[in-house]
């Protein structure tokens, strides 16, 4: 079993997508060793433990991806983060082999990407899985408009229908008006845009989103995160983030895949991550995050009363514990966690305080079954 898979936390209902089925991209222990005769590494465990720096001492090898194992399930935004070096960039151009796996399985809809020849990557990259990159490579003698119907140009698609689709996605990133323009007269977050247009445009199954923000002001990155989310929202398209802020990661992720010297240390939702975290790199990762904005009330409910079950404020269980915080001092009484008519429980003044100061775990309820777990 690879360490992904040993470090993965309990699914929940937000973890599923919509709800089963094959999942969009299928991951097993996958590797990416860039170095003389790097296939040799993923089959020789006595080399598995060694440091980045002690496996480049040995073997004249850098493992920019080791033994990685995950699924991204159709519908959810599947985050992977780490610092610089952690391998995240690589493993997401494996996902459509712009970079070569060393060994592993890799599988978008249950077909196996490694399999593919020149012309099915090609419908892959084309149609299936668009990438958004940070440095948006624009044509800069082309309009917006253009730009993004580009794609299609390339897919053969009529310049009437190109056309009709491209004005359809510049509207939709909040590009009107400016479809005339050149990249070079527009801001960095409008060039952003334009990219995002782009790959929106052809309709792809995934996008995959290389740190598509990282270069941009932090209010116009604060913009293109919240862009992000809308389109989600409105389409409840597959995407893959790739991004090295924490953040960044909690705001936009169903789960978060947290990297380091090419493994996965844990992968779970933002709640499972900052409420239990794995080990003490992710521990310290993610030290200084507000709790308070990140834990749902689920993890600080416990049993109503007969009398509590029936009276005072209410809130859906993936209510967070800041807003509880606000009920319960509104109220001054224990708010009721409402699944429908059914109360799951309740949360109090010293279960909220518990949570916030990390005293809690992130799992004080049964995932999905709105049972308190002793």
């Amino acid at each position: 079993m690879s360490e992904a898979a040993v470090t993965t936390s309990t699914d929940t209902d937000k973890t599923s997508g919509e709800g089963g089925g094959n999942p969009v991209f299928a991951v097993k222990n996958l590797w990416k060793v860039f170095g003389p005769k790097a296939e040799r590494i993923p089959e020789d465990t006595s080399l598995h433990g060694l440091s980045p720096a002690e496996l480049r001492e040995q073997t004249g090898c850098t493992a920019a991806v080791r033994d990685v194992s995950f699924e991204v399930n159709k519908g959810e935004v599947f985050v992977v983060m780490g610092l610089s070096g952690s391998g995240k960039s690589t493993l997401v151009r494996c996902l459509t082999r712009l970079i070569e796996p060393t060994s592993g399985a890799l599988s978008i809809d249950g077909e196996d990407v490694l399999a593919m020849d020149k012309a099915r990557l090609r419908e892959l990259r084309r149609h299936r899985a668009a990438m958004v990159f940070q440095h948006f490579g624009l044509l800069p003698h082309r309009s917006v408009l253009d730009n993004v119907a580009y794609g299609l140009e390339i897919q053969g698609v009529g310049k009437a229908e190109r056309r009709a689709k491209a004005l359809e996605v510049v509207a939709k990133v909040g590009l009107d008006g400016l479809e005339q323009r050149k990249p070079g007269q527009l801001s960095g977050g409008q060039q952003q845009r334009v990219g995002l247009a782009r790959a929106l445009a052809v309709d792809p199954e995934v996008l995959l989103f290389d740190e598509p923000f990282s270069a941009l002001d932090p209010l116009i990155r604060r913009d293109m995160q919240e862009e992000v989310v809308r389109l989600h929202r409105e389409e409840g398209r597959t995407m893959v983030f790739i991004t090295h802020d924490l953040s960044e990661a909690l705001k936009l992720g169903d789960r978060i895949a947290l990297m380091r010297d090419g493994r996965v240390v844990q992968l779970g939702t933002p709640e499972e991550i900052v409420g239990s975290p794995a080990d003490d790199y992710v521990r310290d990762f993610v030290r200084d995050v507000a709790r308070a904005d990140v834990m749902t009330v689920r993890s600080a409910m416990r049993p109503a009363d007969a009398d509590e079950e029936s009276r005072g404020a209410a809130l859906a269980p993936d209510a967070k514990v800041a807003e509880a915080i606000e009920a319960v001092a509104r109220s001054g009484f224990p708010v009721r966690v409402m699944d429908g008519k059914r109360c799951l429980g309740v949360v109090d003044h010293a279960g909220l305080l518990d949570v916030v100061a990390g005293t809690t775990s992130a799992a004080r309820t049964a995932p999905g079954k709105g049972e308190v777990v002793a």
